[in-house]
């Protein structure tokens, strides 16, 4: 193996592409990154700097990238603001600059004064002038075009990049008077009779009208990403094969217009499809979702073939139409996935290889049942928010964004260049994971990105956005700085790699804003604190969880919490209030052999911050000597009812007393995780026409609404 280069070397390289070669842990100290490590995430980018040589010519392009296209790939603009852009042409050269907005209208560019020496690149002698973006455009993804003439030449050469405005800031739920309290659960699980085994889009309207009639102003559910289009379905709902695409999964068959017209032989072959998983919503046991995946899918191929009227086909093709290519590469790709599972010959490792074309054609009818499933999912999830609207939810639903996908999906294979190749998004060592976490996504490519004009950020958003009052980013800090790690090496073993996060928070922005959504980032862990202060700036909320919002040992007092974010008492990584309080959290991992310190050190320390809860609850009166159960838990939910958080989420599972985690971190094939069915603290399935008359529910309704009213009010 040729030698590294000289750290001083690689640390430049590492710097002018954003790779991070050091980084304080969550203990204080500064860690340096190992030189293989630097060397490998360069090259994920596509970068050699594997020799000395490479290196030194790697640098020299990076330190005159600019230098060498005429306009920058992408350039991002805060509305209201003057932006000076630099553009590259042969020194002497005359260029003109203007700007084709979104809506089609021309906008001029004055040039600038510009004192900047040329440069000798790649053996053209090229200068740079300045042109000043004007502050009056309106948001939206423009084209910045300038027409360069070089002395002596018989006609000028055009140019195009992406100028992209984009808010200065979100406003909040409390300036658009929209704050308040709502609930959270994971659909999967909260289900009911007529459910096919599994909490779907009918069970989600039934959940927005029940908790509207409470007043709360909205639903935080799991991702709806996509998953395999046949078994074996990954159960967690955050490692997708798409976070551009829905999972059908969650359709509900009976509610597709197409069925009011069935002949009874056709209703009857539905019926029988979905008798089995229907009755499996009854009892308590693991959802199993391929077995509601092969009844709900044949009965979806039923459906699809029947006719449909004139205006519904018409708006099927307006769908696919305006989904575009995206669309038919997933759809392509769900279609190949049936015939090969995740085994795709070489020859079709993307949509558009020789083969793979040739190969379209075949499959044509099989992509239009998967792009019609994505219009039908589209379709329910638009009900699902009118009806939040109609039963006087002001947000409805709060959808979550996962941090990644599927190494091996659609996103990928759709768009292969913009993910980086070997390595694997994660987190360093922490205080709760000591050797650090491999997700397994593959990461997004930051220069393919700029590249492609952030086009897969765009995409993504705005399908999730568009039928959501709020979204939620899972681990937002990848928006910043993502955790890479390399192919085979331990998690602890990897480096930060640093994103436009002008370009990647503005897009987001953009998009919420166009959709008239709010944006949260789940910003917990090692998060720096000018992330916080940033997206504070721009609109954007944080979250707080109340078992880790301590100051060492001691949670910290109601005041001391942001209004600006959402705040619940625990999240779907934790135990359900009722079994965190019985130490059920401990003895599972135990059993599991997930515990990476002494039992006996971790049963105290869990003693030890349930004393401290106590003590701070019954410190604010909320509960006496030896509370029950039910009692904290109720006291929790006032504690957090006092918090000045614009908003706010009580969870289904402590609602209803539920003990069971539904996700174990840690465990893949140890722990049931994702397949819990929403059940009491006895274990007995809660169904939703059940919950909404549930005796522990509206106790804690009513303790909660009551302190949130005083505390705001209301």
């Amino acid at each position: 193996m040729a030698e590294l280069p000289q750290e001083e070397l690689l640390h430049r390289i590492a710097d002018a592409y954003g790779v991070a070669p050091k980084y304080w842990s969550f203990s204080g100290q500064c860690v340096k990154v190992q030189p293989d490590t630097l060397v490998r995430i360069l090259a994920a980018m596509g970068v050699d700097a594997s020799t000395e040589g490479a290196a030194r010519v790697a640098l020299e392009y990076a330190e005159h990238r600019q230098w060498r296209k005429v306009l920058p790939s992408t350039t991002v603009v805060r509305q209201g603001n003057e932006y000076t852009v630099q553009v590259h042409v042969p020194h002497g050269a005359q260029v003109a600059l203007h700007i084709i907005t979104e809506e089609g209208e021309r906008v001029e560019v004055r040039q600038a004064e510009d004192y900047e020496q040329p440069r000798m690149i790649d053996g053209i002698q090229t200068g740079q002038a300045s042109f000043v973006v004007p502050s009056i455009l309106p948001l939206g993804y423009h084209t910045i075009c300038a027409q360069v003439t070089v002395p002596g030449a018989q006609e000028s050469h055009d140019y195009e990049e992406a100028l992209i405005v984009v808010p200065q800031r979100l406003p909040s739920p409390q300036e658009t008077e929209t704050s308040g309290w709502g609930a959270m659960g994971q659909l999967y699980s909260l289900r009911s009779r007529e459910s096919w085994g599994i909490g779907d889009t009918a069970d989600l309207c039934e959940l927005l009208s029940m908790w509207g009639s409470f007043g709360a102003q909205f639903f935080l559910i799991n991702p709806l990403h996509a998953s395999e289009p046949s078994a074996p379905m990954t159960p967690s709902p955050y490692l997708p094969v798409s976070r551009r695409f829905f999972n059908p999964i969650y359709i509900r068959p009976e509610d597709i217009r197409e069925v009011a017209y069935m002949d009874s032989a056709q209703r009857a072959i539905i019926s029988w499809a979905g008798e089995p998983v229907k009755q499996s919503s009854l009892r308590n046991t693991e959802i199993d979702r391929d077995a509601v995946w092969k009844a709900k899918k044949s009965a979806l191929e039923v459906i699809f073939k029947l006719p449909r009227s004139q205006a519904r086909q018409r708006g099927f093709e307006l769908y696919r139409k305006n989904e575009g290519q995206g669309l038919e590469n997933f759809a392509f790709w769900c279609a190949l996935y049936e015939k090969y599972g995740y085994d795709f010959p070489a020859n079709l490792s993307s949509p558009t290889t020789p083969d793979a074309l040739a190969l379209k054609p075949q499959l044509a009818e099989r992509i239009e049942f998967f792009a019609w499933l994505q219009w039908i999912i589209d379709q329910q999830l638009a009900q699902a928010q009118r009806s939040a609207h109609v039963a006087g939810m002001k947000i409805g639903v709060m959808h979550d964004l996962a941090v990644g996908v599927q190494r091996q999906g659609s996103d990928v294979w759709g768009n292969p260049d913009a993910f980086a190749r070997g390595v694997s998004a994660g987190a360093p060592p922490d205080m709760y994971n000591q050797l650090g976490q491999n997700w397994s996504p593959p990461p997004f490519n930051p220069i393919e990105l700029d590249n492609q004009h952030y086009a897969p950020v765009r995409n993504m958003a705005r399908t999730v956005l568009r039928h959501s009052g709020c979204l939620r980013i899972d681990h937002v800090m990848g928006f910043f700085r993502l955790w890479w790690i390399p192919e085979g090496e331990q998690a602890a073993n990897g480096a930060y790699v640093y994103y436009n996060l002008e370009a990647m928070i503005g897009v987001l922005m953009l998009e919420a804003y166009r959709a008239g959504a709010f944006l949260i980032g789940e910003d917990l862990g090692n998060v720096e604190p000018w992330v916080r202060e940033f997206l504070t700036e721009r609109g954007i909320f944080g979250t707080s969880v109340m078992l880790f919002e301590k100051d060492g040992e001691e949670f910290r007092s109601t005041e001391q919490y942001k209004s600006a974010t959402l705040v619940t008492v625990d999240t779907h990584d934790l135990p359900p209030l009722a079994g965190y309080l019985a130490g059920e959290h401990v003895d599972l991992r135990a059993q599991l052999g997930a515990l990476v310190e002494p039992e006996d050190k971790v049963r105290q320390e869990a003693d030890r911050e349930r004393e401290k809860l106590v003590e701070t609850l019954q410190h604010k009166g909320f509960v006496g000597d030896n509370p029950t159960e039910r009692e904290i838990i109720e006291a929790m939910y006032r504690f957090i009812a006092q918090t000045p958080a614009q908003l706010q989420a009580i969870a289904v599972v402590d609602a209803v007393g539920e003990r069971r985690s539904q996700n174990v971190p840690g465990t893949h094939l140890e722990y049931p995780n994702w397949k819990i069915p929403l059940a009491d603290g006895t274990e007995e399935v809660v169904l939703l026409e059940d919950m909404s008359e549930h005796p522990r529910l509206h106790s804690l309704l009513d303790a909660y609404r009551k302190e949130y009213e005083r505390a705001h009010g209301e």
